[in-house]
């Protein structure tokens, strides 16, 4: 009668009424051969350029498809293929220990099996079904990765998906500065509202930290400027400095005399003077300036003139009625009203200059 054989691991197997005398050495055989499937390591050269290497299941013999481990070797030029004949179910550990960058797949013949990349010299652990080879690795089994099977710095940014790390799977205070990189955290990062004053740092937010508002850095005269809901100026223009004037630079009493200088982003003065009376008169004057400006003055003492620079002054107060190069105007003072050039009192006064400018600085 003919011998018959297991399916997978091709074993003889003891048929009544066969093997009278040699059933022992047979056992042995196959004892042999399941060792192999279970235990059996073997190096297999695929060395050489592109092709398909087949690995056999022989009956009731040693064979190099029946190892537990499978060490594929060899310097190869080319991409390679290594079948297992169809019709097995058996488990696998392969190892990928070619030297050259050419992909090696590992597969039942005519069926699907799986690659290593050209760069992949890794173990894998496989089975086949009968028609395919299929892997057994990270992405097919369940269950999850504790802690202690993960060394230190083993998880990169390059191994996490998109968004897999959300909040809910980070401890509180777990992601300190240390675990940032350079300007990691973006404007996109940062959720409205979030960063409130208690999680800032002393003179943690400097001016290189604050958004440019488009504004330019300089001095304005008299500005209109725009403030937003944050309290940044976000416009700001300068305006006329004749807007405000009112700023008292100087008051004298005669007899007196010196040098007046505007200050240096003065426009115009408003000189309110009288001259030494009882003849004296009196008068308020506006005058447009140029920069730099700069004139001596001198309060006159009883029916001496008052005046603002030389002849012809652009302020000149007489005692003997008004004159002077400037237009006169109608000024209060104690319930009576006067005109430049018109007398004030009637006994000796001194004169007085008072200049005020529509600048500050």
């Amino acid at each position: 009668m003919a011998s018959s054989f297991s399916t997978d691991l091709k074993l003889e197997l003891m048929v009544t009424g066969e093997n009278a005398g040699t059933w022992g050495d047979k056992t042995n055989t196959n004892l042999n051969l399941v060792q192999q499937a279970i235990a059996g390591f073997q190096s297999i050269s695929i060395a050489g350029g592109a092709q398909t290497t087949a690995l056999t299941m022989d009956n009731a013999a040693l064979s190099n498809a029946r190892n537990a481990v499978i060490k594929l070797t060899g310097t190869i030029t080319g991409n390679q293929i290594v079948t297992i004949p169809t019709g097995i179910e058996k488990t696998y550990i392969v190892q990928n220990g070619t030297v050259g960058a050419f992909t090696v797949e590992f597969k039942q013949a005519g069926g699907t099996g799986t690659t290593f990349s050209a760069t992949d010299k890794s173990i894998k652990i496989v089975f086949a079904d009968g028609t395919n080879i299929n892997t057994v690795d990270l992405d097919t089994l369940s269950g999850t990765i504790a802690t202690a099977q993960l060394d230190n710095l083993a998880v990169t940014s390059a191994k996490l998906a998109s968004f897999a790390v959300t909040s809910a799977r980070l401890a509180s205070f777990a992601v300190t500065t240390a675990r940032l990189d350079t300007n990691a955290v973006t404007a996109l990062k940062i959720v409205q509202s979030t960063i409130t004053q208690s999680k800032l740092a002393a003179n943690s937010v400097g001016s290189n930290q604050l958004i440019s508002t488009g504004v330019t850095a300089a001095s304005y005269t008299a500005p209109t400027i725009t403030v937003d809901a944050d309290g940044r100026i976000t416009a700001a223009a300068g305006g006329s400095a004749g807007a405000g004037m009112g700023i008292p630079t100087l008051f004298s009493v005669g007899p007196a005399s010196g040098t007046y200088t505007a200050g240096p982003t003065t426009t115009r003065i408003l000189a309110y003077s009288y001259g030494g009376g009882p003849a004296g008169g009196f008068g308020a004057y506006s005058i447009a300036i140029d920069q730099p400006y700069s004139q001596p003055f001198s309060v006159g003492a009883d029916n001496v003139a008052t005046r603002l620079g030389p002849a012809p002054a652009p302020v000149l107060i007489t005692n003997g009625g008004g004159s002077g190069t400037a237009p006169g105007a109608t000024f209060t003072y104690t319930n009576r009203t006067f005109v430049a050039g018109t007398a004030f009192g009637s006994s000796p006064t001194q004169g007085a200059l008072i200049i005020f400018e529509n600048s500050g600085t």
